[in-house]
């Protein structure tokens, strides 16, 4: 379904409960799945990539369909690996179908993995034999997908010989790496990473309950509502002040955008400073996600910035540079943005009806994918939406 989505004055006043952290939910279901004692998992992300992670972890079944869940797919890809004597078809979406995964498959070769490619060379869908790996020595692009990366640390305490990762090139995404392990740490697993070498030994989880933090990623098209407003006291909920989140850098890049952020018990509240002092050209190596929200940002308020560090991009949902760029020139013809089973193409794009008037978003459940109730809480914010058939 598609929706038509303005705002009455500009003026946003509202408390919103952000969704909890997908990334933090989908690496800590892996965790529990290969932890030998059970332990709860409390503020569960309910996001559609979640669920389905967490449905597939628990399904009798051998063939597994992810979808378009991406994270999904590269970290069953490792785990499979590990369930000796059982066999698995892991497949997706065409769109999934076209996403390398080469990388990720023959490192895992190395540590004895076995498994092979159903249709195309390099490319999911994939067929697994579970093995006890012995694990050992590896090494990996560090500029094609940090996920790769995660994907084989999460299993490393259970190879017989743990893990030695070298990663070679540029690191994309540091911080969810960083993510990874300090997740692992928290359930017992130590580690050592020295210059670009990463040493996880033979090791087990140790169980304890969790409670995932808010999604900084979901909090950062809640910035671009701030920025793109004429006044605005936003109070977001459920936020780390101390996040291991590495969008967390959202607060810094949309104070110098003229959003002001403040915690105060728990609680961020956002409002204007007025301040625009963004630099001219912004490094997105570490930070990709946070792309979209800012080019669209700096589209509503006339500023023009280079961006580097956007290589990964081409391989997520859609090729997200692309994508943005296309649906600019919309803005300033039809007004109606078409989403590419995207959803943050949706999330970015929503907020520059405060700049453009009326906008038509096209497949609005795509937000299902990290913010479910992402419309709820924007009417929480006095936007107005009313369902589109066309």
């Amino acid at each position: 379904m598609n929706c038509r989505i303005s705002h009455p004055n500009g003026n946003i006043n509202c408390g919103i409960d952000l969704p909890s952290s997908k990334s933090i939910s989908n690496r800590l279901l892996i965790i529990q799945a290969l932890c030998e004692k059970e332990f709860r998992i409390q503020n569960l992300s309910n996001s559609e990539d979640t669920k389905s992670l967490k449905n597939m972890l628990n399904s009798a079944s051998n063939k597994i369909d992810v979808g378009a869940a991406g994270t999904s797919f590269r970290f069953l890809t490792s785990y499979l690996s590990t369930k000796k004597g059982e066999e698995f078809t892991l497949t997706g979406s065409n769109r999934m179908k076209e996403r390398p995964i080469k990388q990720l498959v023959e490192s895992l070769k190395e540590l004895g993995a076995e498994i092979e490619y159903k249709e195309q060379e390099c490319f999911p869908p994939l067929e697994i034999v579970g093995k006890n790996l012995k694990g050992g020595k590896v090494h990996i692009d560090g500029e094609v997908s940090s996920q790769f990366i995660t994907s084989l640390l999460l299993i490393a305490p259970s190879l017989k010989n743990g893990l030695e990762l070298t990663i070679t090139g540029e690191l994309v995404s540091k911080p969810y790496i960083k993510m990874t392990l300090s997740l692992m740490q928290e359930f017992g697993v130590s580690h050592s990473w020295i210059n670009n070498i990463i040493k996880i030994k033979s090791q087990k989880y140790i169980a304890k309950d969790y409670t995932v933090e808010s999604d900084w990623s979901a909090a950062s098209f809640w910035f671009e509502t701030a920025a793109l407003s004429n006044n605005c006291n936003i109070k977001l909920n459920g936020l780390s002040e101390n996040s291991i989140q590495g969008d967390k850098t959202v607060m810094e890049l949309f104070e110098k955008l003229g959003v002001h952020s403040i915690f105060e018990k728990g609680t961020l509240t956002l409002t204007k400073n007025n301040n625009f002092n963004f630099p001219n050209t912004l490094d997105l190596l570490e930070t990709p996600d946070l792309y979209q929200p800012l080019k669209c940002t700096l589209f509503g308020l006339k500023k023009i910035v280079e961006f580097t560090g956007l290589n990964t991009l081409k391989d997520k949902e859609t090729d997200r540079v692309t994508a943005v760029e296309s649906e600019i020139l919309n803005l300033t013809s039809s007004k109606i943005i078409k989403t590419y089973k995207d959803h943050r193409m949706a999330m970015s794009f929503t907020p520059l009806c405060l700049k453009f008037g009326e906008l038509q978003i096209n497949n609005m459940k795509v937000v299902n994918k990290s913010y479910p109730h992402y419309w709820e809480d924007l009417k929480k914010a006095g936007f107005i939406i009313t369902p589109s058939a066309h």
